[in-house]
């Protein structure tokens, strides 16, 4: 039951993130391989870029991914939360009844690591599907797929069952990084709010404000390996092909 309510609560939380996924996703791939100064910036800012999609691809394109947005939430999120809570209860995170720093990044990382191995193939889909753009604002690798069942068939059929898996190596530290100070800074955030009686016992409050801090503290710590993943993912598999960059030096 850990596992089905992790992953409906991130489902949840996915249909009002994800245009902030698909502005995410554009920004960290405007200007790959390229130096500052040398390409055009069709983002200058998440406001901007929330005009510019909204302008262009229609409000529709602020939820470009969607459905494997909502898959991958499901699957990541229901393994890694649902895991981490089974942990949590078994009493393994505590020690003396206090919360073990050390043990709860451990226990978050552990749970991370398999979460994005199991969610891969389908966040490689969903960057390529927000990656997706009019060509008058598209950035990096357009992959032009029809939606999550073509592109995972497509890739499959091109590449085989590895393919579906081609970034992992960059999911795999990007989850258990974020996943270690999340799970880790919530559980310490939760216990010093409690500790410093800012809220009545039992509060919604205290879960919220526990989890604003670990939010925070996630975002720094995994933004870099955020960008490199997203690189990783859309990137085409052959990346000195037609489309690439250097293309015109094998010709």
């Amino acid at each position: 039951m850990d596992f089905v309510l992790s992953g409906a609560a991130a489902c949840g939380a996915c249909l009002f993130t994800n245009p902030l996924e698909v502005v995410k996703t554009r920004m960290q791939l405007q200007g790959e391989l390229k130096s500052r100064g040398s390409y055009q910036v069709y983002y200058r800012n998440v406001f901007h870029a929330f005009y510019t999609i909204g302008k262009v691809d229609g409000l529709a394109g602020l939820q470009k991914g969607l459905a494997p947005g909502l898959v991958y939430q499901f699957c990541m999120n229901g393994v890694r939360l649902g895991s981490y809570a089974i942990i949590e209860s078994s009493g393994y995170i505590h020690t003396n009844g206090r919360v073990n720093a050390v043990k709860t990044t451990i226990a978050g990382a552990v749970a991370g690591v398999v979460g994005a191995v199991m969610g891969s193939p389908v966040y490689l889909v969903k960057t390529h599907l927000q990656s997706q753009a009019t060509s008058s604002i598209a950035v990096g690798h357009q992959y032009k797929h029809q939606g999550m069942i073509h592109a995972l068939a497509a890739i499959y059929r091109e590449h085989g069952i590895m393919g579906l898996w081609r970034g992992s190596s960059a999911a795999v530290p990007r989850v258990s990084v974020g996943s270690a100070a999340q799970l880790s800074t919530f559980s310490s955030s939760k216990e010093l709010v409690i500790d410093l009686q800012l809220f009545p016992k039992g509060s919604w409050l205290v879960a919220l404000s526990a989890g604003m801090i670990s939010s925070v503290v996630v975002v720094l710590a995994m933004t870099p390996f955020d960008v490199v993943s997203t690189r990783l993912y859309n990137q085409p598999v052959d990346h000195l092909g037609k489309d690439s960059p250097t293309a015109s030096l094998r010709r």
